[in-house]
């Protein structure tokens, strides 16, 4: 399949040029594009900082702790109760979505709807012209899914891979991780690619994809150093193909499919896929 022109990387500055020449791109005068880009970064910034604090399985404790306590119980009474159900894993990671869903949807959503005065469907929400970057879309995907068989034989990749290590006790088990585990790809595609772009592109033009770039890189640290690598690049040309299709659908559907590919492998190498449909 022959590279569309806006993948290769020796056009990224004339694919930054030509959206630089199109509206919204600086499109606000002096002041208001100080405002835009201080509420815009600040936002980001509380943003990423609430979800790192918040998302993890210490927080998900020490909450269920504070409120077994506020209603006179001892601190570990909910605690004890979610394990004893087998699903406490499960549930830690629904705490995990959450907190994308807050930081991710929901704060910036208010900043949209009070501060900045924009309509919120039109940050990326609307399908509008994804299907017409298929092609894009396809090549950045194609080679991921071959890099993740190769991995896949490694057991760093076997150890990493699901998350949620319980995924593979049951189809249930594996059907609910996966839909939070891709509702957070959905948070956060929109975030970066939805409201951090089409927020900042009006004030700071194609200047906007490098700024976006760079705390989506550092969001990948935790993970193994191949991924971490790939985001740069992965973030740049999804960012050049969010605003040419002003849609955060197929970078969506990219993340959807490597993230089920690396599961599924990984489930798969450990000949652990699923043996009963139902965990009752």
């Amino acid at each position: 399949m022959k590279i569309p022109f806006y993948l290769d990387p020796r056009n990224i500055l004339i694919l930054l040029d030509e959206i630089d020449s199109q509206v919204p791109s600086y499109s606000l005068n002096r002041k208001d594009s100080l405002r835009r880009t201080f509420w815009t970064l600040a936002c980001v910034a509380v943003c990423l900082l609430l979800i790192h604090y918040m998302k993890y399985n210490s927080a998900f404790r020490g909450a269920l702790e504070l409120l077994s306590v506020n209603l006179g119980h001892h601190s570990h009474y909910y605690l004890a109760k979610i394990n004893s159900t087998g699903f406490g894993g499960l549930l830690a990671y629904a705490w995990w979505t959450f907190w994308h869903v807050i930081g991710y949807i929901v704060i910036p959503f208010l900043v949209i709807r009070y501060v900045l005065k924009a309509g919120f469907l039109d940050m990326g929400w609307r399908w509008n012209g994804t299907h017409r970057h298929w092609k894009g879309y396809a090549v950045l995907l194609s080679p991921i899914l071959v890099f993740v068989v190769i991995v896949s034989q490694g057991q760093s990749f076997v150890n990493h891979y699901p998350f949620y290590k319980l995924a593979s006790r049951s189809w249930f088990d594996l059907i609910a991780w996966e839909v939070l585990y891709l509702l957070q790809f959905v948070c956060l595609e929109y975030f970066f690619r939805g409201f951090f772009l089409n927020s900042l592109r009006p004030a700071i033009g194609a200047n906007a994809v490098w700024v976006m770039c760079v705390p989506y890189l550092m969001i990948h640290f935790p993970k193994l150093w191949p991924e971490a690598s790939g985001a740069i690049l992965f973030g740049l040309f999804l960012g050049i193909l969010a605003l040419r299709s002003r849609s955060i659908w197929g970078g969506f559907f990219v993340h959807a499919g490597v993230a089920v590919s690396m599961d599924v492998s990984s489930l798969i190498m450990q000949d652990k896929i699923p043996a009963v449909f139902w965990p009752f």
